[in-house]
C-alpha cells in the first residue's frame, strides 16, 4: 500500500473515531476533550499532517487537501454537537425552573383609606343626599377672612380660644377653622341661595395630647337663602346624626356662643356606648357633644354680600376626628396620624 493510500485510510479511521467520540459526549466539556484529542496541537489530525513530509512531492497537495477536509468535517461535527448540547442544557434549565403561567398570581397587597378619609367620605355622602355640595377653600388665610369678617375684631377675647400659627408675612396665617370659607362662598355665589360643606385641614398652636392635635380636619356647613330658620338647622343636623350614628340616635341642642352665629348652639347626641344611661365616656350625662352650629350672624351675612334683612342662613362645624373617635371608640387622637399599621389595618 502506498503511503498516500495509508494516509487516506487513517483519515477515514479518524473521521469515524471522532464521530463516535462526539456521539458519546454528554456535555460541552466532553466536546472540548474531543477537539483537543483530534484537533489540538498534539492531536491525531495534527499528527497526520506531520506524516506528509514522508510523501513524494507529487502526493503532498492531494494529501493536504484530504487532511484539510478531515479537519473541516470534524470541526463541523463539533459545532453540530455543541449546538445540540447547548439546546439540551437550555431545555433542561427551562424544565427545572418551569413556571406554570396558568397558576393564579400572588395577590398584591392593597392599601387602605385612613379612617379619617373614610369618615370624611361618609360625611360627604350624607350631606350630598340633602343637597349640599363640597366647596374647597384655602388653608393659608388672611387675618381678615379668618377673624375680622367673621366678627372677631382684633381685640376680641374669642381670639384667645384659637392659638394661631402666624407666618413671616404680616396678616397671613394658617387658618384656625374652616369658617373663613363662609365669606368666600357667599362672595362667590351672591345673590344665589347657598348649600355647601367646606372640608379641610386647620391648624392651632396647641399641646399635642390624646384629645388635641396641632393639625386636624374640620367640616364647615353653610346654608343661606330666604326664610331659613333654626328649625331647618335642627332638621339637617338631626338627619345627619341619625345617618352617621344610627336611626335611634337622639339629639338635643344646647345654647352656646360663637362670634359668627347668633343664636349659637352645640349639638349633642345620645351616648352611642351606653344608649343614654350614663357611662365613663359621656361622664354619666348620657350625652356626647359632636358639633357647634347656629344662625349666621347678620354682620357675617353682610360681610358676605347678603342683606340680613332679606336673607338668613345657618352654619355648623364639626371635627371628623371626633366623629370617628365616637363612632369607632378610639381614645387617642394621635393614632390617626401615627402611621401605626396595627391601628390603620382595623379599618379596611
Amino acid at each position: 500500500m502506498s503511503r498516500l493510500a495509508d494516509l487516506e485510510s487513517k483519515r477515514e479511521q479518524l473521521l469515524t473515531e471522532s464521530r463516535t467520540a462526539l456521539e458519546r459526549s454528554q456535555s460541552l466539556a466532553d466536546c472540548e476533550d474531543v477537539r483537543v484529542a483530534y484537533l489540538g496541537r498534539k492531536g491525531k489530525v495534527t499528527t497526520l499532517f506531520e506524516e506528509m513530509k514522508n510523501l513524494a512531492d507529487g502526493e503532498r497537495p492531494q494529501a493536504g487537501r484530504l487532511l484539510n477536509e478531515l479537519k473541516k468535517k470534524i470541526e463541523a461535527q463539533l459545532e453540530v454537537k455543541k449546538s445540540q448540547l447547548a439546546s439540551q442544557e437550555i431545555e433542561g434549565k427551562l424544565q427545572a425552573e418551569l413556571v406554570d403561567v396558568t397558576l393564579p398570581g400572588r395577590p398584591a397587597r392593597l392599601g387602605r383609606l385612613n379612617v379619617i378619609t373614610q369618615t370624611l367620605r361618609e360625611i360627604y355622602r350624607i350631606f350630598g343626599l340633602m343637597g349640599f355640595r363640597v366647596y374647597q377653600t384655602p388653608e393659608v388665610e388672611t387675618d381678615e377672612y379668618n377673624f375680622q369678617l367673621l366678627n372677631f375684631p382684633p381685640d376680641h377675647p374669642a381670639r384667645e380660644m384659637q392659638s394661631t400659627f402666624n407666618t413671616t408675612k404680616p396678616g397671613i396665617i394658617l387658618r384656625t377653622h374652616t369658617s373663613p370659607g363662609q365669606i368666600r362662598v357667599m362672595r362667590a355665589f351672591y345673590p344665589e341661595p347657598i348649600r355647601v360643606i367646606l372640608p379641610g385641614k386647620c391648624y392651632r398652636y396647641e399641646q399635642i395630647t390624646p384629645r388635641s392635635e396641632i393639625q386636624f380636619d374640620q367640616v364647615e356647613g353653610l346654608a343661606v337663602g330666604e326664610h331659613i330658620t333654626m328649625a331647618d338647622l335642627k332638621g339637617v343636623l338631626t338627619e345627619f346624626a341619625r345617618q352617621m350614628f344610627g336611626e335611634k340616635t337622639q339629639v338635643r341642642l344646647r345654647g352656646s356662643y360663637f362670634p359668627f352665629t347668633e343664636p349659637s348652639v352645640e349639638l349633642d347626641i345620645s351616648c352611642i356606648l351606653c344608649g343614654g344611661q350614663g357611662c365613663r365616656v359621656c361622664k354619666g350625662s348620657g350625652w356626647l357633644e359632636i358639633l357647634g352650629a347656629g344662625m349666621v350672624h347678620p354682620v357675617v351675612l353682610r360681610n358676605g354680600g347678603y342683606d340680613p334683612e332679606r336673607y338668613s342662613g345657618f352654619a355648623f362645624g364639626m371635627g371628623p376626628m371626633r366623629i370617628a373617635m365616637l363612632k369607632y371608640r378610639i381614645e387617642d387622637i394621635r393614632l390617626f396620624l401615627g402611621n401605626d399599621l396595627r391601628f390603620l389595618e382595623q379599618f379596611g
